[in-house]
């Protein structure tokens, strides 16, 4: 991984969804940040969708309905994932057809995955866990042990880094010059996967100006520094059908529809017409408005 561009530090770091689409070249690896029905970055997942790309390796660590659009799409030729969910709805669907199809996958617990993402983020080689000891999953490509140099002598699994091409995310707000704030109760791992990517890409749910964010009283929702951040597009309602509490909950609703549509392919593709292959607005008054999506309830877990 080198240095972004300098295009790319610039004061200036607002673009459109379709420009940062427009990033990502074919063979690429990207990573989506989120957790399951939490704030994934879905405008961008549709974007992808309704592009040209291919041949894409998704890493979705803690995976939901981005991972089941872009395999149901064709735009995937590898996943690295540990869980596929959405939640109450335990196994995403159109992830399990793509599974059975044969799409290629690299496996991982959830805490390797957070710690090859987190040696990726800190330019490691390696870093030593006990995760995966007496397993399958290090039976995989990519992994070999290592003995401590210390007393104890411990044999341990060495995880390599996570590296990623572009990482995409969602968040709540955002200034012009990529000062980000995640104001739901976990930000997850998206800083990690910020961090392990050569270029990070955000749509937020509001562009404000840098007083509105109030980064005084607001510092612990900041994400990362600016730097870390190569552009960002305004879009609001980006993460539905997953939620970006406190701004909107998971529309459970839209959920049963599309897990619907993974039974034949042509219940997709009737799914992909109505809300798929649209623009931004069309999908908002087809999932029924602005007023819908902010009715939507608290989920009980």
């Amino acid at each position: 991984m080198g240095f972004r561009p300098v295009s790319d530090l610039s004061f200036d770091k607002r673009m459109t969804v379709d420009d940062i689409v427009g990033r990502i070249k074919d063979g690429m690896t990207i990573g989506m940040g989120g957790w399951a029905t939490r704030r994934k970055p879905m405008a961008l997942a549709r974007a992808i969708a309704r592009s040209d790309l291919k041949d894409l390796t998704l890493v979705a660590p803690y995976g939901g309905p981005e991972i089941g659009i872009l395999a149901a799409s064709g735009k995937l030729k590898k996943l690295v994932f540990a869980f596929a969910s959405m939640d109450q709805i335990p196994i995403e669907p159109h992830f399990k057809n793509a599974r059975q199809a044969g799409l290629s996958v690299l496996e991982l617990d959830e805490g390797m995955a957070h710690w090859m993402l987190r040696c990726a983020a800190m330019k490691l080689p390696f870093l030593p866990t006990r995760v995966g000891i007496g397993t399958s999953i290090i039976e995989q490509p990519g992994f070999a042990t290592v003995k401590s140099p210390f007393e104890d002598g411990e044999e341990l699994v060495a995880v390599p880094p996570l590296k990623l091409d572009i990482a995409l995310i969602h968040v709540h707000r955002s200034d012009e010059k990529g000062n980000v704030l995640v104001l739901s109760p976990d930000p997850f791992f998206d800083e990690l996967l910020a961090r392990a990517a050569d270029e990070v890409y955000a749509t937020a749910e509001k562009i404000v100006s840098t007083a509105e964010l109030d980064m005084r009283a607001n510092a612990r929702f900041n994400l990362f520094e600016r730097s870390v951040l190569t552009g960002v597009a305004e879009a609001p309602f980006g993460a539905h059908p997953t939620s970006a509490q406190p701004d909107y909950e998971i529309d459970m609703k839209h959920l049963k529809t599309y897990v619907a549509s993974a039974e034949t392919p042509e219940a997709w593709e009737a799914y992909r017409q109505q809300f798929v292959a649209v623009d931004a607005d069309a999908y908002l008054a087809a999932v029924g408005g602005a007023d819908a999506v902010l009715a939507s309830p608290r989920p009980v877990y």
